[in-house]
């Protein structure tokens, strides 16, 4: 056997494009409804190629919530945190997290994390830590725009930075909630304002 047999076929697809379709599908169907057949089809590659690279659907499923909050889950709060006018960056991120859950480019609605992987913390091993992770991270970083604010002296030096980042938080999983229940992005910014106010209340 010559060294190239040994080495194996390179792999003509791209790993991030396909990790992608993988999620998409993950997504729209639902962990358990998802077949290795709906994943091949949707990435384009044959089931050889998906266990070779991703593992088993599992494994392929925990990568996938891996890319999700590397790529995608983080725009809201990279809304808020880029934006310099503390009110426009609690507007923008509702506005950001109102665009994910009515027209998101993959077709489905909502958050990933939220519509699909939390029906799974306790089924799936490695989802529960994942979880946690993402909801401590985004909860830690929306009370720490908040204490930057604070520091600056724009936000009342007894301002509950945490609390109102849950609030935050709170509020990006009932948009997704009634994203997924089929309201449109003009209904569910009916009130957008009046929010924003309650998030940044004394």
């Amino acid at each position: 056997m010559n060294d190239t047999k040994k080495l194996g076929r390179p792999r003509t697809f791209d790993e991030h494009d396909a990790l992608m379709a993988a999620m998409n599908v993950f997504w729209t169907k639902g962990y358990a409804a998802t077949s290795m057949k709906d994943l091949t089809k949707a990435m384009g590659i044959s089931g050889p190629s998906l266990y070779a690279a991703f593992g088993d659907k599992r494994e392929l499923y925990l990568k996938a919530i891996d890319l999700y909050a590397d790529v995608d889950a983080c725009a809201p709060i990279v809304a808020f945190e880029t934006e310099p006018d503390i009110e426009k960056a609690v507007r923008n991120f509702l506005g950001a997290v109102i665009e994910y859950a009515t027209a998101h480019e993959s077709g489905a609605k909502g958050c990933f994390l939220a519509s699909c992987v939390a029906t799974t913390v306790g089924e799936v091993e490695g989802v529960d830590a994942r979880m946690e992770k993402a909801i401590d991270d985004t909860d830690t970083r929306l009370a720490a725009r908040f204490e930057q604010e604070k520091q600056a002296g724009r936000l009342p030096t007894g301002f509950p930075s945490e609390e109102r980042g849950r609030l935050l938080f709170d509020m990006r999983q009932g948009y997704v909630f009634r994203g997924r229940a089929g309201w449109s992005a003009s209904a569910l910014r009916e009130g957008l304002e009046d929010r924003v106010k309650m998030v940044l209340a004394p």
